[in-house]
């Protein structure tokens, strides 16, 4: 499995002049947790919830600016790259997502949330069923009644 077969297509960008105020409000918006950083088409750095301060970070982005507070330089991947490499770089750096390239231009995005659901849910195949709830049985005594407290 490749890059392109896990990325997630539609990813939003911002310039590093915004406001870090303004590219947090848009990852609330959206429900997302990484902006790619873009300057003339050209992936720069990511910009993360955690970089721009978390929910109790207002202080910290009313005076940044999204160039300010991004990760630079972005660690990238090209879009043929494998799912495997991709979980070893992101480890191996204590990174939460990587834009993927093909060629210089940007195509997708790979976070952790896609590769946990990748392993959660498998590939392409059905969820086992649920596991029934353990029974306990008592051993069969003929002289001694079950009745009692346990």
């Amino acid at each position: 499995m490749r890059a392109a077969d896990l990325m997630t297509k539609n990813v939003e960008t911002v310039p590093g002049g915004m406001a870090a105020a303004d590219a947090w409000e848009l990852m609330r918006r959206k429900g997302i947790h990484h902006l790619v950083v873009m300057a003339d088409s050209k992936v720069v750095g990511v910009l993360s919830a955690r970089d721009a301060g978390g929910r109790k970070g207002t202080e910290l982005r009313d005076r940044s600016s999204v160039a300010d507070l991004m990760t630079s330089p972005a660690i990238t991947v090209d879009h043929d790259t494998t799912i495997r490499r991709i979980a070893n770089l992101m480890r191996g750096r204590t990174i939460g997502c990587v834009p993927v390239l093909k060629g210089t231009r940007l195509v997708g995005i790979v976070t952790v949330s896609d590769l946990l659901q990748l392993v959660g849910g498998g590939v392409g195949r059905a969820a086992e069923p649920p596991r029934h709830g353990l029974h306990h049985r008592v051993p069969h005594r003929k002289q001694k009644s079950s009745y009692g407290v346990w």
